[in-house]
């Protein structure tokens, strides 16, 4: 089948707008039961692919770690290409605001251009300083579903200390933490089929106009982002880039989790109702699916990945390899009651198990397979966790817990 025929039927088939009729038929096989769950061994963590016990901490990262992120770069995720010419990245700070919300802070508008003789693409990165802090200053960074050169990043006018996208900016200068921002479709659109227009030209060598079943998709694109924000940041006296937290919430919090795997820079990972290859563990098979992922968003992953659909058991791995991936540095996880699609318990499994590898390395993990109580977080091992009643969404409850986690181990030891 021709590419142009195959890319015209995937997209036909794509539900990327239900109905209410269409929404029940498509939910009506998906299991939220925790007695209807299939039984399923997970992979191990502590041994190699050939056999061979993980007993040292040097084994690990020589030996297992590098295995099981090369099996999510070449069967989930994507691996990125080696470009045929090397891609140079520039930063231009087009903007300041030494005045942002009434003087708390400073607001940097940057733009960061990628460039090579295949092409072009920028992004536009924000970086909020607060300026009654000493410099340099902890800060997150947050894969953003919001558009940084839109309105949504200005001041509230009716609401002191957040944005008009309703984050609570306010209480992170309040306690000592920058916060920046990279958009998710900066690089990538949010549902890319075709792959010619944003940052994969750059990586294509002569003759290819698509990626191959190894290579990124989207997620990955957006993983690469927060990577060239982290690149900035390097360069940003104001901003302390040892104590960088990468956080994002449902196909951003699996965003999240890719980056800080890959990239060890960012000293701590937030991933909010992340889900399906997300936290939550494949096997389940509870909520979301790789099956139904794949219908709706073909190419959030690599092609590889659509060989598993309903045969995750015969994936190597599993997502709580994923969470060990960025042991020994701080991992939150966060739940809530009524996002079933995210499968909550599959979330705090999947922290749990990858407990294992932070303690194997002398790290505080979750002690308990049963999921906590209801707002009843755990903040002060380097795996933290919290579930709360309610929907698909970050409250207000959740941002402290995320700042208190940070707190801990930014400043408190």
């Amino acid at each position: 089948m021709n590419r142009a025929l195959y890319l015209l039927l995937i997209t036909l088939l794509i539900p990327t707008l239900l109905s209410a009729r269409e929404a029940k038929e498509y939910d009506q096989d998906v299991n939220y039961e925790e007695n209807r769950l299939p039984e399923y061994d997970l992979p191990p963590l502590l041994v190699s692919s050939g056999g061979k016990p993980i007993k040292t901490p040097e084994e690990w990262f020589s030996i297992r770690r590098p295995e099981i992120l090369s099996l999510y770069s070449n069967l989930i995720y994507g691996r990125i290409p080696k470009p045929a010419q090397p891609v140079d990245v520039r930063f231009e700070v087009v903007k300041e605001d030494p005045d942002f919300m009434d003087g708390k802070a400073t607001r940097k508008d940057v733009k960061i251009i990628l460039e090579n003789e295949k092409g072009r693409v920028s992004m536009h990165f924000l970086v909020f300083v607060p300026n009654n802090a000493g410099k340099p200053v902890p800060a997150f960074l947050k894969h953003s579903f919001n558009n940084t050169q839109s309105n949504d990043f200005d001041a509230s006018e009716t609401r002191p200390g957040f944005l008009k996208n309703g984050w609570p900016l306010g209480a992170f200068f309040d306690r000592g933490y920058g916060f920046c921002a990279v958009y998710q479709q900066d690089l990538l659109r949010h549902n890319e089929v075709e792959f010619l227009k944003g940052i994969h030209k750059l990586f294509y060598p002569e003759g290819q106009s698509f990626p191959k079943a190894h290579e990124w998709g989207v997620l990955s694109a957006c993983a690469y982002g927060a990577s060239r924000g982290m690149d900035y940041l390097e360069s940003d006296t104001d901003i302390d880039h040892t104590r960088i937290a990468i956080m994002g919430h449902s196909k951003m919090g699996k965003a999240t989790l890719w980056t800080a795997a890959q990239d060890d820079r960012f000293a701590l990972a937030i991933s909010a109702q992340s889900g399906c290859a997300g936290a939550a563990l494949w096997r389940r098979k509870s909520g979301e699916t790789l099956k139904k992922m794949v219908t709706r968003f073909p190419y959030w992953l690599c092609r590889n990945a659509w060989k598993f659909v309903e045969q995750e058991d015969d994936l190597p791995i599993d997502q709580h390899m994923l969470l060990a991936c960025i042991a020994p540095r701080p991992v939150y996880v966060h739940s809530s009651t009524d996002d079933t699609w995210a499968d909550p318990r599959g979330e705090y499994l999947s922290a749990y198990h990858a407990s294992e590898v932070y303690e194997f390395l002398g790290k505080k993990g979750l002690t308990s397979p049963d999921l906590p109580e209801i707002r009843k977080p755990i903040l002060t091992s380097e795996v933290g966790f919290h579930i709360r009643e309610g929907g698909h969404s970050i409250d207000p409850y959740d941002w402290e817990q995320f700042m208190k986690f940070a707190d801990h181990h930014f400043k408190g030891k």
